[in-house]
């Protein structure tokens, strides 16, 4: 049936008719108000912006040879529900890049056919010849892999050569050690009796706050008494035992009687001096003589620790690291018998000769150590995991049962370095005997139980009889990183430049080195000749 359609010129009424003629009609009303020009304009201008809008949403999947599809298509695939994109992966490329077989391993000479860069793997997938999902994912894992080879060999020849930096000594201390020994043999002031003989009682005087130090590093040594002296409210109560070897007593004799740090009290000694260290049985030094065996037998030293191909980065930069002989100097050890060799003295401050004291430390003896033996600062705290993130799982190996069936894994560690040692409380304990009888075990387990330093043993050791003290007194990892903030290094009453980083060598960090330097007297006639510089 035809229908007539009939609009008002006002365009209110929109009037239908049969087909037919019959009179009947249906009167639809549209509106009140008049359809404007404006309103047709603006009513054009939104389709138009619209039609723009969906072009672009269609012409995308166009870009760089993607498939066309209709414009409807392309809208509905816009703004419709999105799918996961993990679903369009190829499973082959999941089970190529997840196997762990030597199937897709790189073999010698097989270098060149591997993209070097992200690049070269970009412009291999241009053009018609283009792979299918399993080669695409077999050059993929062969690019990262020698990528990630190449970043470890990188890195593991990073730490050897700062191993290397970090483990000999500078020819400019060598030649300060020399200037000295020939001073001490040529010229009397430098063989003058240090402590004046009317000083001498001070020594034993417990109403003196006594510092001890151990180091055969004449430099590093003056550095840390002079920075200690220096800032020290009542300098004329502070007594420094400085404990050297054999071979560095004369040199560091004659730098102390040449440099006295008056009105303070200096006394150097070398371990022979003592007489219980000289004549008795030393259970450290025959330990040390056994490790250094142990890990020349079966650690095969640096070069066997960097050929292995299996171990991260990490686990070898702290190999390493143990070879270091810092870690086989008896230095490093005479910590543990300072009970015996200060038998007059209640209560010392142990010093690392890597450390600037930048504030009074008399107030350390007014801390009560609630019945402990060792003052020290904790180390678990912080989030930097090179020394302040540190638990005994650190240090220790709890894979072996005689670790973990003693200790808490997750227990806080603590810092050697600076450290409060109550004297008349340790003597009253068996850690000494518990140090050396932990030492043998390590090396009857052929140095499972912890391979690095003296902190392990001494954590064993003095577990239970740590006080645990504010650590604005000891701030550690100056030679690990650079981005220790200096305001914040400014404020803390003593500075560890603990790590391979140590601010006498040349792989130190500027401006961390300059913390201190300020304690080294440039315009000296020994450090000027053995061209011992600030940068």
């Amino acid at each position: 049936m035809k229908m007539q359609l009939h609009i008002s010129p006002s365009l209110r009424h929109v009037t239908v008719l049969p087909g037919k003629g019959v009179r009947e009609f249906i009167k639809v009303k549209v509106g009140s108000r008049r359809l404007s020009y404006r309103m047709v304009f603006y009513s054009l201008l939104f389709f138009t912006f619209l039609l723009r809008f969906v072009f672009v949403l269609t012409a995308v999947d166009t870009i760089d040879g993607q498939t066309r599809c209709s414009s409807i298509g392309c809208l509905r695939k816009k703004l419709g529900p999105h799918k996961n994109l993990q679903s369009t992966v190829p499973e082959v490329i999941y089970q190529i890049l997840e196997d762990s077989s030597s199937k897709y391993d790189i073999t010698e000479g097989s270098e060149a056919d591997i993209p070097q860069t992200l690049e070269d793997f970009v412009s291999s997938l241009k053009g018609n010849n283009r792979p299918d999902a399993k080669t695409f994912a077999i050059k993929l894992k062969s690019m990262v892999t020698l990528l990630e080879q190449r970043t470890r060999k990188a890195k593991i020849q990073e730490y050897l050569y700062r191993h290397v930096a970090s483990s000999s000594i500078p020819k400019q201390l060598h030649c300060l050690a020399l200037r000295l020994a020939t001073e001490h043999a040529t010229n009397a002031a430098a063989r003058r009796q240090i402590p004046s003989p009317e000083l001498v009682p001070a020594l034993v005087d417990n109403s003196y706050f006594h510092f001890v130090l151990a180091s055969d590093n004449i430099l590093a040594a003056s550095v840390v008494a002079t920075s200690l002296v220096y800032n020290s409210l009542r300098p004329e109560t502070v007594v420094v035992h400085i404990i050297t070897d054999r071979k560095t007593y004369s040199p560091m004799q004659a730098w102390f009687s040449l440099h006295p740090l008056t009105p303070a009290v200096i006394e150097v000694k070398a371990l022979h001096h003592f007489d219980w260290f000289a004549k008795g049985k030393v259970p450290v030094l025959e330990a040390m003589e056994k490790d250094q065996m142990a890990r020349a037998q079966f650690r095969g030293g640096s070069s066997a620790i960097v050929a292995n191909k299996t171990e991260k980065p990490y686990v070898i930069a702290a190999k390493l690291q143990a070879m270091s002989p810092k870690y086989n100097s008896l230095m490093n050890h005479v910590r543990i018998y300072l009970p015996e060799m200060f038998p007059s003295l209640n209560k010392v401050v142990f010093l690392d000769d890597d450390l600037v004291v930048q504030t009074d430390l008399s107030p350390l003896w007014d801390i009560d150590m609630n019945g402990k033996v060792n003052g020290a600062v904790e180390t678990c705290m912080g989030e930097d995991k090179f020394v302040m993130s540190k638990r005994l799982k650190s240090y220790l190996n709890f894979s072996h049962p005689l670790i973990s069936n003693n200790f808490d894994a997750n227990e806080c560690a603590w810092a050697y370095g600076m450290n409060i040692f109550d004297l008349e409380a340790w003597r009253n304990t068996n850690i000494s005997n518990n140090y050396h009888y932990w030492l043998e075990e390590n090396l009857k387990s052929d140095l499972s139980l912890w391979q690095l330093g003296t902190l392990p043993p001494g954590l064993i050791a003095f577990h239970g009889y740590v006080h645990i003290i504010d650590p604005f007194w000891h701030m550690l990892g100056l030679g690990y990183q650079e981005n220790t903030s200096i305001p914040d290094a400014q404020k803390a009453a003593v500075i560890h430049f603990n790590g391979r980083a140590k601010p006498w060598l040349d792989i130190a960090f500027p401006e961390l080195r300059a913390l201190w330097s300020k304690y080294v007297n440039f315009s000296d006639k020994f450090i000027k000749s053995c061209n011992i510089r600030a940068s």
